[in-house]
């Protein structure tokens, strides 16, 4: 199917479907799972149905609408991108202020689920995270800097500690960890589809790693970057955050993604690229699985409260 025929078919879906696209909803639906985990990790047994559902709904709600911004912001440079120049905003068959007033109303009804039915914190967190997204790194980073997607990745990384905040209404050392493993992990999931999208962003200007540095330099830190999440994914294990599971789990899928850098380094496989970033989605979705097995093979305050035996000493006569 060539552009123009995917163009037409576009033209032809249904308005709602354009209107979901705005949202970005794979991307949703990875930042809800890892908030879904940050909630069950967060207690050792069953969240409260209403938090789950509520605060899910909430944080949901508000990330959609940081989709829909950046849709309306990118919309020219969207055009001249393969990969983006089908989206409703660029094409014309949503107007920019549908979209805003769209991505207004599902903001405010987000701040308003979070704030009345689950807790200010959530909320001002989660606006917080908006913003970042929406208009720091959207509006000013990504234009800005090569190392755009490292500082505005902070934005994303924040549904674990949303989800967290949800059901304690507290910001915990071991949610900062969850967050701090996105964080390390946005790099080089980001950057493998830049280098295969490299020459989209050097046409539109914008300055994406690969653009700026070249490939080599690139695949370098991509490896980089893959060793400092291997580490930083085990720190949840030196915590006892977690346990052996979630550390077999952690090293096995580290040496995968630490795998595919290498072969991204040795830069033989011209599909290296792609199969990194898909494999990049996998390992997070797979990594936030174990961490739930961990949790509720051994729940978090057994593990702490746990004491180790006495020591008996006997004297030798």
């Amino acid at each position: 199917m060539t552009n123009s025929d995917a163009a037409e078919k576009k033209l032809d879906q249904p308005l709602w479907r354009d209107y979901l696209e705005l949202c970005k909803p794979n991307v949703v639906a990875l930042m809800a799972l890892t908030a879904v985990v940050g909630m069950l990790l967060a207690v050792p047994g069953m969240v409260p149905l209403d938090i789950l559902l509520l605060g899910n709904l909430g944080i949901g709600l508000c990330a959609a609408s940081a989709a829909v911004i950046n849709h309306v912001v990118d919309k020219k440079i969207d055009l001249l991108m393969k990969r983006t120049e089908n989206r409703p905003v660029a094409q014309g068959r949503l107007k920019d202020s549908h979209a805003l007033l769209f991505s207004a109303a599902m903001g405010l009804l987000g701040m308003w689920v979070l704030i009345f039915y689950v807790n200010e914190l959530t909320a001002w967190l989660t606006l917080g995270s908006l913003i970042g997204y929406a208009l720091i790194y959207t509006c000013f980073l990504k234009r800005a800097t090569p190392q755009n997607i490292v500082i505005g990745g902070l934005a994303g990384a924040a549904p674990p500690l949303l989800g967290w905040t949800a059901v304690t209404n507290e910001i915990h050392g071991h949610a900062l960890l969850l967050v701090l493993i996105i964080f390390a992990w946005t790099p080089p999931h980001f950057w493998a589809l830049a280098i295969h999208r490299k020459d989209d962003y050097a046409k539109v200007g914008v300055p994406m790693l690969p653009v700026t540095h070249g490939d080599k330099y690139t695949r370098l830190h991509i490896l980089l970057y893959t060793i400092i999440l291997f580490v930083v994914s085990v720190l949840p294990f030196a915590t006892k955050m977690f346990g052996l599971l979630y550390l077999l789990g952690a090293v096995i899928l580290g040496l995968g993604f630490l795998y595919w850098a290498v072969v991204m380094l040795i830069n033989k496989d011209p599909q290296a690229p792609m199969q990194t970033f898909r494999y990049s989605i996998i390992y997070l979705m797979a990594l936030f699985i174990i961490m739930l097995a961990d949790h509720y093979i051994l729940p978090l305050d057994e593990r702490l409260n746990r004491t180790p035996p006495p020591i008996e000493m006997q004297v030798i006569e």
